[in-house]
């Protein structure tokens, strides 16, 4: 799942970035209701057990994700690691499925746990605006790894992610589901989003259908 803006400018002013959310910095839970947790050493090794399943945690270009999430691993583990952390946008370009490369938004990744390793949720965002480049697929995206779904992790990990979408300045985050994905809408809907729109993607990804949701915050 995945997420496109049409959104204009934030209004009042963004506070100040919160580099280092609670949620990132807690230890590893060993209970079974899910939490976010910042992607470390301690949890890799389910991470990239997930991977090898053929789990990816990219909804678009999956399979070449993975293979280069264990590539970046193998050379150097705690470098991908701090790799996931870039609220500076500091890292190098993205590479779109067409291989056109754009600049790196600020945002950061956060892996769903629930004792052991569930999924991954994905947060970028524009400073000073609600506003995203067409080519980035909103502000919010997650995956959960097949054996873990119908759990509600999906559901609580962007219910837990929003009061950091707030703590930016965004009044609201849009996502964008594929029309037949039925179960990523319902998470949508259950956190008081809507449907905005369906709108064709850029050329880079296929030009296919979606459908645009907006959460308010």
């Amino acid at each position: 799942m995945d997420g496109k803006a049409r959104a204009g400018d934030v209004t009042g002013g963004a506070p100040p970035l919160r580099t280092s959310p609670p949620e990132a910095e807690r230890p590893l839970d060993t209970g079974t209701s899910g939490t976010l947790i910042r992607p470390r050493r301690e949890a890799l090794g389910e991470y990239v057990a997930a991977l090898e399943s053929g789990w990816s945690p990219a909804n678009v270009a999956g399979d070449a994700v993975v293979r280069a999430h264990l590539a970046a691993i193998g050379r150097d583990a705690d470098a991908f690691l701090e790799s996931l952390h870039d609220p500076e946008a500091r890292g190098a370009p993205i590479a779109l499925p067409d291989g056109t490369n754009v600049p790196r938004l600020p945002g950061y990744t956060r892996w769903i746990w629930d004792g052991g390793f569930c999924g991954a949720v994905h947060f970028r965002w524009q400073p000073g605006t609600a506003a995203l480049p067409s080519h980035v697929l909103g502000h919010v995206g997650y995956a959960v790894v097949p054996w873990k779904r119908g759990r509600g992790h999906a559901r609580r990990a962007l219910a837990l992610l929003l009061p950091e979408a707030r703590a930016v300045g965004l009044p609201h985050v849009d996502l964008t589901t594929d029309p037949e994905n039925i179960a990523s809408q319902r998470v949508i809907l259950a956190q008081g989003g809507y449907l905005v729109e369906r709108f064709r993607k850029d050329a880079a990804y296929g030009g296919q259908e979606g459908l645009l949701f907006r959460i308010p915050l």
